[in-house]
């Protein structure tokens, strides 16, 4: 995956942003679809819901990516940083990103962040070795 550096949740922060820009007036808590069940229900699934759906598979990409060690890592963890501040300046100073979609779209990004840096921490650990501590003593 050459996407090291990349933050994943920039295409759903990218795709509310299309759709609130561009189509004004546009409802993400309006029914987008409905599924019959075998019980006799029926779920019901609006815009909203199916974008923080596809921001959580982005999200499951981007702790993965939290495992791997190196400067490429960094890179991404700083811009995944950067992605959520830019999120919570929209949130708080624009008026179509006063959505609840949207908070749960930045949300996802907070732990993203934190997520991020505590798995490269946890990672970074396992691998640390001890000095002062002999590997193996030879016998005479």
């Amino acid at each position: 995956m050459y996407l090291l550096g990349f933050p994943l949740l920039l295409v759903p922060f990218a795709i509310y942003n299309i759709i609130a820009f561009l189509w004004a007036g546009v409802s993400w808590s309006d029914v987008a679809t409905r599924v019959h069940l075998v019980s006799g229900g029926e779920w019901t699934m609006s815009a909203g819901d199916i974008l923080i759906a596809v921001s959580l598979v982005f999200l499951f990409g981007e702790i993965v990516k939290a495992t791997r060690i190196g400067t490429r890592a960094v890179v991404d963890h700083a811009l995944s940083l950067l992605l959520f501040l830019a999120m919570m300046v929209e949130f708080l100073l624009v008026p179509q990103a006063a959505t609840a979609t949207f908070f749960l779209l930045m949300a996802i990004s907070l732990v993203d962040v934190l997520a991020g840096f505590a798995v490269t921490l946890r990672t970074a650990q396992r691998d640390l070795s001890v000095d002062g501590f002999p590997t193996s003593s030879p016998t005479s």
